[in-house]
């Protein structure tokens, strides 16, 4: 149980109502576990046909809705019916370079979705505080003199990914200044750990490890670019953050959530070979898995959220990719 937040009625009711978009995701899925530990009643909404293993063991105790960010009169029916006292806005396309391939969809869910889910709270006349998951890409280039990277730093988007991700940022701040909303801004640097998607860099060098140790194909692992640094912090230190977001945070402000460390792909590699099983391994450039615009440095600064909040991550980033690439081995295949 997370020890920090203090779950008596002068700070939120007793067995408050928590909503939480894409539910089912990489994160979503362990912030419904955290808050179902908290005593929350955890609602959250999920596209027809979308795979929820992710939460599969929780299923009973949550309330699952079908919802589509891009139709706002789902939203607001889902909104009436919960009546939350917390949002939890997670729902998005995040992978970057599938954004370059396909930016209006990118748009049409980042943006656009974000529009509906703040648009529907307005036209619901409930109050809940609302956490929108935006994302360090929106700093995008960022010169050497500017890391560690402040929440002040000028936005340079590189993919149209960070650039629908600023536009639900500034919608976000918007509508708090507009109409009141008790929106809550967290720019998230990369945040891994078990359940990470395939294309994910972390998750899919721990998959391909897991599939070579398997004895599927050849002993070949492919890699895109490994000298770019990332500010890594587990995804489990990651959702304690957003919880603490709703309850200690300021409306209409931002905050990075960081870990305040920024390591070489190539050194999680590496890891992740230390503890592979097979110790003959090549390594291979694949021009797919490059960038077009590759962010060189992505290192935060989480002065301002540890101030308010005093959340601090507690998971190291070698368990972090340990516990993905166990992950994986429990899960690959042939295919």
């Amino acid at each position: 149980m997370f020890k920090s937040v203090v779950r008596i009625s002068d700070i939120m009711k007793k067995h408050p109502r928590s909503l939480i978009t894409g539910i089912n995701g990489f994160a979503g899925s362990y912030l419904a576990e955290l808050l179902i530990k908290e005593g929350h009643k955890v609602h959250g909404t999920s596209r027809k046909l979308s795979n929820l293993e992710n939460i599969s063991q929780i299923t009973k105790s949550i309330t699952l809705i079908e919802a589509d960010l891009r139709d706002k009169k789902m939203l607001l029916a889902a909104i009436e019916m919960i009546r939350p006292d917390y949002i939890f806005h997670l729902a998005a396309q995040s992978f970057a370079p599938a954004s370059i391939d396909n930016p209006k969809e990118t748009f049409d869910i980042n943006f656009f979705g974000t529009f509906n889910l703040l648009d529907a709270v307005k036209e619901s006349k409930l109050d809940p505080i609302i956490q929108i998951a935006c994302s360090s890409e929106e700093y995008g280039l960022v010169y050497p003199n500017e890391v560690p990277i402040k929440e002040t730093n000028p936005l340079r988007p590189l993919n149209p990914y960070a650039v629908s991700k600023i536009g639900a940022d500034f919608l976000g701040y918007q509508y708090f200044k507009t109409y009141g909303l008790k929106v809550i801004r967290t720019r998230a640097f990369n945040h891994e750990g078990p359940r990470r998607g395939e294309m994910f860099v972390t998750s899919s060098f721990a998959k391909q490890i897991a599939t070579i140790e398997r004895g599927f194909g050849k002993p070949v692992l492919y890699v895109g670019n490994l000298t770019v640094k990332r500010d890594f912090t587990d995804v489990r230190d990651m959702v304690k953050a957003y919880y603490l977001s709703v309850i200690k945070c300021e409306p209409g402000e931002v905050y990075n959530i960081c870990s305040g460390r920024a390591i070489k792909i190539e050194e999680v590699l590496n890891y992740l070979l230390s503890i592979s099983k097979v110790r003959e391994i090549k390594i291979k450039k694949d021009p797919k898995r490059m960038r077009r615009s590759e962010l060189p440095i992505l290192l935060g600064d989480n002065t301002k959220f540890v101030k308010v909040t005093g959340w601090r991550p507690e998971i190291d980033v070698h368990q972090t990719l340990s516990d993905t690439l166990n992950y994986w081995r429990e899960r690959v295949n042939p295919t």
